[in-house]
């Protein structure tokens, strides 16, 4: 590819390809503070799906190790989306070190809360929260737990926020740490959050699960026990890789249903959400 950047994420590296530099100089912003990849695990490449799409009307085909072939190319000006979930096809299709829960994790004192749910629950817009607020910001596309030792490993990517949680982040943190808005994507209104300097910097430090929380925004408040089989059940659901790693991926899920608590909270806005988590967190 003309144009190229190697990102460490975690665990994970990464080797984005491009045949437009303005999508490469944008991640190299989003990402900036973070370490290069010594060995990309995975490849991106952002190319035209026709040669003169590169100049007109250019549009933007994610390809890679990873395709999913039906997939529509993206206008240019929103390649740095099509980026961002060509790396999250990369590791929901090809990772196997790792069981992967679509969910965002933060950490405090060494032990994890993981915060899964369907899109639009809020567990990207509360992490990015609990993030500037004291606990280590994680993750929140994956979690990757370890098979053999249960530990959660970090995976802190900048933050997708969509919509109306753009305008809740950028009135509380520093503008330098959000990448572009991209208006009228797929997904609504995006714009990434770069995470804090703490985040990156502990990208390798793992920690142990000791909260699974199934948030819901909308409803009022409430706070409800969450029976193992039931967990089990939504977290299979929520994994894209259970299935293919086998035993070990079913040890691993029935290992964290069965020590872990789970709860469901429903919250009608982000301050009684962040509130039910830190009285869930202090009970434990």
């Amino acid at each position: 590819m003309r144009h190229s950047f190697d990102v460490q994420v975690g665990p994970i590296g990464f080797r984005i390809g491009s045949a437009w530099s303005q999508p490469i100089e944008t991640m190299e912003f989003l990402y900036a503070g973070y370490p290069r990849a010594p060995v990309p695990d995975y490849t991106v490449r952002l190319e035209p799906p026709r040669p003169w799409r590169r100049l007109i009307r250019p549009s933007v085909s994610i390809q890679g190790d990873h395709v999913l072939p039906e997939a529509a190319p993206l206008p240019l000006a929103q390649a740095l989306l099509a980026a961002e979930m060509g790396m999250n096809l990369q590791v929901a299709l090809g990772e196997r070190r790792f069981l992967l829960l679509h969910a965002a994790c933060v950490e405090r004192d060494g032990r994890a809360l993981i915060l899964t749910g369907e899109s639009g629950s809020g567990k990207s817009t509360m992490s990015a929260l609990l993030g500037a607020s004291g606990w280590r910001f994680m993750g929140d596309e994956f979690v990757l737990i370890e098979p053999a030792t249960g530990l959660a490993h970090p995976f802190p990517r900048p933050v997708s926020l969509k919509n109306e949680s753009i305008a809740a982040l950028t009135a509380i943190l520093p503008d330098v740490r959000f990448g572009p808005l991209l208006r009228g994507t797929p997904k609504g209104d995006v714009r990434h959050l770069r995470p804090d300097l703490a985040a990156i910097a502990n990208m390798a430090a793992t920690a142990i699960p000791a909260l699974i929380l199934f948030p819901c925004f909308g409803p009022p408040r409430e706070i409800r026990e969450v029976a193992a089989s039931e967990a089990f059940v939504r977290l299979t659901q929520a994994s894209t890789n259970y299935v293919a790693l086998g035993e070990s991926g079913f040890t691993a899920l029935t290992r964290l249903v069965t020590t872990l608590p789970a709860r469901a909270i429903d919250y009608p806005d982000t301050a009684t959400g962040i509130a039910q988590i830190e009285e869930l967190w202090s009970g434990l």
